[in-house]
């Protein structure tokens, strides 16, 4: 009955600071922060460069305050022409933007001997009226990166550019971005397959009031999206991005990625609530520790980082790994395996905090988070908020295409609309190498 008591009082004391529970489930409680004070003052820092508006060099448009013609006192009249420049101001503003027509002609003419010669249209202008690849690029940005859905952004494109679009026409562009984006999109998944290391989140997705699921595989240069009926390891050999993967993949602990045969890695903010709650429901010294030795060992890695040290000295390591693992002995000195009661059927359940332990034993890991996945993760969730569940799979198929190459491309330091508005004029962007690996320590009992 006691042990019933506690894990009760366990689940009621459970948040999203000290559990993998979401944020929404918190209520009005009041959740404890993992943040620690970092003892700098408020505001800018000693040797920071700061940021400030600057006058440009050269002004797109000059306004001269005209002098008087004649002086207020004397009535002489004044050499305007040698006035000089006392000072300036700017004021930095954007024109009132509108759509440009271009008209392209064709001309016919006869030669002498009677044949016509005849001029034609470019390639891509095919209609009598048509809209242009900026306009298609803008629009698809606004419903497919800046969520909004698709009546708010024909709104917005009537007070913006004076254009009636229908929300119909702004979903077949959507679905044209989709068909141009298809290869890129293939060699975004090629990179992150090959990548030495991956992170992975998965989401329940609203598609046709039915539950899907919204998986991404992220790198530090590349972010893939895909989107199926299930949510496990069918899935993943469905994508094909992971089927085979090798390298460190860091995820939640997710049962099903576990099948995957790689190196992995769990994400330590995750731990770190567990060890919170431990921390705070079960009275024992060690959960405190091990946060601070995990949190000392990240500061430790980030310094390096910093100081363009590729590896940790051996030493330290070393210091680390004895810490963590005499954390964990205390940890299961306290909270031993619970025995199977004789004529019952199935596995004993342990405790939260032997299952914890249990997983911090058996899967010593790198990076330090799995804040790369979950941020990629969080914007989908936006757009569903937002504009409610998805009508048909084929729309959020597409969602997840689009919205993997501009995600990429903003890694690479390129504009989410220019990378589009090179999509619809027929040079979509290809991003190659895998970039730099943002790793923390990894404990290994070869070290």
């Amino acid at each position: 009955m006691l042990a019933r008591v506690q894990e009760l009082e366990s689940r009621l004391s459970k948040n999203s600071r000290n559990s993998s529970k979401p944020p929404s489930s918190d209520g009005l409680k009041k959740t404890q922060s993992l943040r620690r004070k970092s003892g700098k003052r408020p505001g800018g820092q000693v040797g920071h460069a700061g940021k400030t508006l600057r006058q440009a060099a050269v002004a797109d448009h000059v306004v001269e305050q005209k002098l008087p013609e004649r002086c207020d006192v004397c009535h002489a009249a004044l050499p305007v022409a040698q006035a000089q420049v006392r000072e300036r101001r700017q004021v930095l503003d954007i024109p009132v933007p509108r759509h440009e027509v271009t008209e392209y002609r064709t001309l016919s003419l006869v030669c002498q001997c009677g044949k016509l010669h005849e001029s034609r249209f470019p390639e891509k202008v095919t209609e009598h009226v048509q809209y242009g690849p900026n306009i298609r690029a803008v629009a698809v940005h606004f419903t497919q990166g800046q969520l909004l859905p698709y009546a708010r952004a024909s709104e917005l494109m009537a007070d913006l550019y004076q254009l009636d679009i229908s929300p119909g026409t702004l979903h077949g562009w959507t679905r044209e971005a989709d068909a141009l984006l298809s290869p890129s999109v293939q060699a975004i998944a090629q990179q992150v397959s090959q990548s030495p290391v991956v992170h992975v989140d998965e989401s329940g997705l609203r598609v046709q009031a039915k539950l899907q699921w919204l998986h991404t595989s992220v790198t530090p240069t590349h972010t893939w999206y895909g989107v199926h009926p299930k949510r496990g390891i069918e899935a993943v050999n469905a994508f094909g991005v992971l089927k085979d993967y090798v390298g460190v993949l860091v995820h939640d602990c997710w049962a099903p990625y576990w099948l995957i045969q790689c190196v992995h890695a769990l994400c330590n903010a995750h731990l770190l609530r567990e060890l919170t709650f431990l921390a705070q429901s079960s009275g024992q010294a060690w959960p405190q520790r091990m946060m601070d030795m995990l949190l000392a060992a990240h500061r430790g890695c980030e310094r390096a980082r910093t100081q363009g040290i590729t590896a940790v000295p051996s030493r330290q390591v070393l210091r680390w790994i004895g810490r963590y693992r005499a954390l964990l002995d205390e940890g299961q000195a306290l909270n031993p395996q619970r025995v199977k009661e004789q004529g019952k059927r199935g596995r004993a359940k342990q405790s939260d905090a032997f299952n914890l332990l249990r997983r911090l034993r058996d899967h010593e890991s790198v990076p330090f988070t799995n804040n790369l996945a979950e941020r990629a993760i969080r914007m989908p969730k936006v757009k569903q908020k937002i504009s409610g569940c998805f009508r048909t799979f084929a729309g959020a198929q597409s969602f997840c295409t689009i919205r993997s190459y501009p995600d990429t491309a903003r890694k690479h330091g390129v504009g989410r609309l220019d990378a589009l508005r090179a999509a619809f004029n027929d040079a979509p962007m290809e991003f190659v190498g895998s970039g730099r690996i943002v790793t923390g320590f990894r404990l290994s009992a070869s070290l």
